[in-house]
């Protein structure tokens, strides 16, 4: 399944609903160049507008070293939280601390490898 696709899913919307196609991928993209100053991807990668991207483009080297997880987990609530935000304090506080661990385990994971 693409990125987008994945993430569309995860934000209770079909693949096939394109409506929100152009923010979706901004966002998505967004999180990815955070990601790549983390040290997670490459910064040259982005969503392109077909949308065909598959998470192994992302992180085809480390996918198999648990950075596949933190990296979608990062991607959905980064995009969850601009694009959807939630209605409640306390699940959008809830998501922003899941967020924070995410960043601070994914940062800690990279550091690992590199040494």
């Amino acid at each position: 399944m693409s990125i987008i696709d994945t993430i569309k899913k995860m934000l209770g919307l079909s693949p096939d609903y394109t409506a929100f196609d152009t923010d979706i991928l901004f966002f998505i993209n967004s999180a990815i160049m955070d990601l790549s100053q983390l040290g997670v991807c490459s910064p040259n990668f982005q969503i392109t507008e077909d949308g065909n991207e598959k998470w192994d483009d992302l992180l085809s080297e480390s996918s198999s070293n648990g950075l596949l997880n933190g990296a979608q987990k990062f991607i959905y609530i980064k995009t969850r939280l601009v694009f959807d935000p939630p209605n409640s304090g306390y699940v959008t506080s809830a998501l922003q601390k899941e967020l924070d661990e995410t960043t601070w385990r994914l940062r800690v994971q990279v550091d690992g490898e590199s040494k």
